[in-house]
């Protein structure tokens, strides 16, 4: 039997729990968002709505897709609703999000794009468009302005349909800024340390590269009235499956095109620096600090760190997901020593690390997420630079023990080995340049002294007790055993 498709007209045949928190007729356009992916859906549109339904504040979001017509499309069919669906070990819970209430496509509605952004209603301006849609120089940390669809929008006109979401969002604040409206907050939701000063730094690079006669008084305006306030966001929202759109149908009793799925666990942590007023998101358990840093680097090293060792290790024991490895002897002592392990390297002012360790094992042994190790394991060589290198190195300069650290470097070097038919087993930017590191006849130590030199860690590669300490580990490794 085909099913009613969800839209508003749906809302009053659905029990009142399966509903939306507030009632998406009485919400206003008040936040423009950047990126319509599962994670700003499955995460801050919740936060949004729930706030608003507490506060009885009309909090609504134009959402804006930097590439995607057909999600706009699909969203607008549905009365921009759409379900989010909680894994939950003693099963799934669903609900319909009715948090955004317009849907925008950045290229073709461009006009209406900036319009959005220069209403005085709108005071928040919120983003999730990974760490790539900020192209962000890897020398200087600015916007790296000689990239192709950056130059491209530079030289466009400004009210055209620009390809950039920086160069969207800096034309679209500099026509607010000549317009005089009251400031505005830009709020990077993405994964990047210091994210909201990187935002604005790209911000102000795109208007400074500008031909802009008006650039100068365009740039002191948004020192003035513009803030950026740093985040770190959490929520493990894994890819929507067809099981995952069978089962929201089921609960729903209406056909929704769109539904996301995610854990329980959500976390917002925002630096409070806001230059206007904005949803009381607290009332959902969102939490403003005056500095973030300590979250931010606390879910590096912490959760990132330890889903990336889980990845490795996981796959060299066969394992699929992270529930799975997590089931297994060795799981939950990996993510407990590693985290003990790495917490002297965090700040004193952010979360107790045991008590977060605590917390990443219920989550990561939650069977009903399936987040595949395979994911989460692909690029490799650029996340663990990140998440492992820094506290290694502080560790070892401290004369600190890095057993763990040192088990989940030799797990990820045992899958840059090229298998017999040629492939990895990763994807990765850098495999070719890893696999080449392998010598049929060299000694396992001058590969992993080659692969830390690919990482751009040399100082680590001329560790001669870390480097022996890692190729000792390979041999259980390759017999799949996991030995902590």
């Amino acid at each position: 039997m085909d099913l009613p498709k969800l839209d508003r007209a749906a809302l009053p045949r659905l029990a009142p729990e399966l509903r939306p928190a507030v009632d998406p007729a009485e919400l206003r356009p008040r936040i423009v968002h950047f990126g319509l992916g599962a994670f700003h859906r499955a995460h801050q549109a919740v936060y949004t709505e729930n706030a608003a339904a507490r506060s009885g504040e009309p909090w609504g979001i134009t959402a804006v897709a930097p590439r995607s017509a057909e999600t706009v499309r699909a969203l607008r069919d549905q009365d921009c609703l759409y379900s989010v669906t909680e894994r939950r070990p003693e099963g799934s819970a669903s609900r319909v999000v009715g948090a955004v209430v317009g849907a925008l496509t950045m290229g073709p509605d461009a006009k209406a794009v900036d319009a959005s952004l220069a209403d005085p209603d709108v005071t928040v301006v919120t983003l999730t468009v990974t760490e790539k849609g900020y192209h962000r120089s890897p020398v200087t940390g600015g916007l790296d302005i000689a990239a192709a669809p950056v130059a491209a929008d530079l030289a466009a006109a400004p009210d055209g349909p620009l390809t950039t979401v920086v160069g969207r969002l800096a034309a679209g604040l500099a026509a607010r800024m000549r317009a005089g409206a009251p400031p505005v907050s830009v709020v990077s939701c993405d994964n990047m340390a210091g994210n909201g000063a990187a935002l604005g730094r790209v911000v102000q690079d795109f208007v400074r590269a500008s031909d802009w006669p008006d650039r100068d008084m365009i740039l002191a305006r948004l020192a003035e009235a513009v803030a950026f306030p740093a985040t770190v966001v959490d929520r493990i929202v894994p890819a929507t499956s067809e099981s995952d759109r069978a089962a929201a149908a089921a609960a729903l009793g209406v056909h929704d095109t769109l539904p996301v799925t995610g854990e329980p666990y959500r976390q917002w942590v925002l630096e409070d620096t806001f230059a206007a007023s904005r949803p009381q998101w607290e009332r959902d358990g969102a939490l403003f600090v005056p500095d973030v840093a300590p979250y931010q680097l606390t879910k590096l090293r912490l959760l990132n760190g330890s889903h990336s060792a889980l990845a490795h290790l996981g796959l060299a024991a066969g394992c699929g997901t992270v529930a799975d490895a997590l089931a297994t002897g060795w799981g939950e002592r990996l993510v407990r020593a590693l985290c003990a392990e790495v917490a002297p390297t965090l700040p004193a002012d952010g979360p107790d690390p045991l008590a977060y360790a605590a917390d990443l094992v219920v989550r990561f042994r939650n069977p009903a997420m399936r987040h595949q190790l395979q994911q989460i394991g692909s690029d490799g060589s650029l996340k663990i630079t990140e998440r492992w290198l820094p506290a290694l190195r502080e560790l070892r300069a401290r004369g600190a023990a890095t057993d763990v650290l040192e088990l989940a470097l030799a797990a990820w070097a045992h899958g840059t080995h090229r298998a017999l038919d040629g492939s990895t087993g990763i994807t990765d930017p850098a495999a070719d340049a890893l696999a080449a590191c392998w010598q049929p006849s060299g000694p396992p130590v001058a590969a992993i002294r080659a692969l830390l030199r690919v990482l751009g860690a040399p100082d680590l590669a001329d560790d001669d007790a870390l480097t022996a300490a890692v190729a000792d580990r390979l041999p259980a490794l390759r017999a799949g055993r996991i030995e902590i």
